[in-house]
């Protein structure tokens, strides 16, 4: 018999170690060539690792959650016979990438040949992306779970009556019933990137927030219009691609707002680019794709970016560029957006510009109060970079510029 041992791959350039996201496979699985045995996360890249050989997994590095360095020995596989030099391949580097064979390290000389075991583990089961992030984070192994989707895919609900037939319940008299039951989720994934994000922006940045009213009625009404007249092919239009042009327009006046900041080396970094990162919410969790050079977009140019970065987030197919390289952030929860929102800074970054609901309030107008469709936009500057002044210099210019939408059209 001989043993191979599947090695940690090298995931990304500067990528020390990745976490072990998913296992399919446990000591005394038998597996086959080309078979999934689990899934590792950088960032926000997951991987599928393949097993290269026929044989017996005989030892494996951790628990989900746990980080291995990359090149240590991931799994062990008991195999029979000599099966060749295995080499490693290219890795994709996407949220759920494909499928590469890891790195294998090749064994002393095996012994005679012996018969390849015949059982194997059961099929890999069908989920989309965002219901195995969620299993995982869950602590589901999909492999229990009763499938009702169509050709036998596991969806989300199927994962949530899972975890409901763990409860323990006593009805009382009155037809209620008792819950008694408690469940510990690991912080795994990308539900963990986000943590540790959250702590970084806040443990280092310290933040100053600044809440402005703005009156939308005269851009709401041409954002009607244009919706209601936009040519075949055109997207719908919402706030945001207006808000990206005045972002534009504002930074130009002060560039400051559209930089990052290295705080171990002292350097602030400014660009001429404006890449927008928009935080959208996914099954899976919160990500930031990016619109690039919004500077050189129009109106349409913008919707129709963000659009497609936007269903390639919630679908788990945007690439590892289109997730990085933001110089500011846009946050909106559009209807849920509340009446005022502390935002947390993507960081490096040095700004971001958050939206809340729009809702129709009196305001007075010097003789009456009149209805309006008025809207906050609560922003947050890094205070080492950006003063109280400068930020509220820079919200006010995108005050002026969404209350007459026309200037957002004018060059110069």
């Amino acid at each position: 018999m001989g043993e191979f041992i599947i090695k940690m791959p090298d995931v990304g350039e500067g990528v020390a170690e990745a976490e072990i996201v998913e296992w399919h496979v446990k000591t005394g699985d038998s597996v086959r060539e080309d078979m999934v045995i689990a899934a590792v996360m950088t960032d926000k890249a997951t991987v599928e690792i393949q097993s290269p050989v026929n044989g017996t997994v005989i030892w494996l590095a951790g628990e989900v959650g746990d980080r291995i360095a990359v090149k240590a020995p991931l799994v062990r596989i008991e195999t029979a016979g000599d099966v060749g030099e295995a080499q490693p391949v290219g890795i994709s580097q996407t949220p759920i990438a494909e499928t590469p064979k890891a790195e294998i390290a090749k064994p002393a000389a095996p012994a005679p040949a012996a018969p390849v075991p015949t059982a194997t583990p059961a099929e890999k089961p069908l989920a989309a992306p965002s219901v195995r992030l969620f299993a995982r984070e869950s602590g589901v192994d999909l492999r229990q779970v009763q499938a009702t989707g169509p050709a036998g895919r596991i969806l989300r609900e199927d994962i949530e009556q899972f975890l409901t037939q763990g409860t323990t319940t006593a009805t009382a008299k009155n037809g209620f019933a008792r819950k008694t039951a408690t469940e510990e989720i690991k912080l795994t994934g990308l539900r963990r990137r986000i943590a540790e994000k959250m702590v970084l922006s806040t443990s280092r940045i310290p933040h100053i927030t600044y809440v402005e009213e703005v009156d939308m009625s005269a851009l709401e009404e041409l954002r009607a219009t244009m919706n209601g007249d936009h040519r075949s092919g055109h997207p719908k239009l919402t706030v945001l691609p207006f808000l990206m042009r005045a972002l534009v327009k504002a930074i130009s006046e002060q560039p400051d707002v559209n930089a990052t900041f290295d705080d171990d080396a002292g350097i602030i970094t400014r660009y001429s680019a404006v890449h927008i990162g928009i935080a959208t919410q996914t099954p899976a969790g919160l990500t930031v794709p990016v619109v690039r050079h919004a500077e050189a977009r129009g109106i349409w140019d913008c919707a129709a970016e963000m659009n497609r970065l936007a269903e390639a987030a919630r679908s788990g197919t945007a690439t590892r560029d289109e997730l990085s390289g933001s110089t500011i952030t846009i946050s909106s929860l559009g209807a849920l957006g509340g009446i005022v929102s502390t935002p947390i800074i993507n960081h490096p970054e040095v700004a971001i510009v958050g939206v809340n609901k729009i809702a129709t309030r009196p305001v007075w107008d010097g003789a009456q109060f009149v209805p309006r469709k008025m809207m906050n936009l609560s922003s947050s500057f890094d205070h080492r970079i950006i003063d109280g002044w400068d930020a509220a210099n820079f919200v006010q210019r995108i005050r002026t510029l969404l209350e007459t939408p026309a200037l957002i059209f004018i060059e110069g």
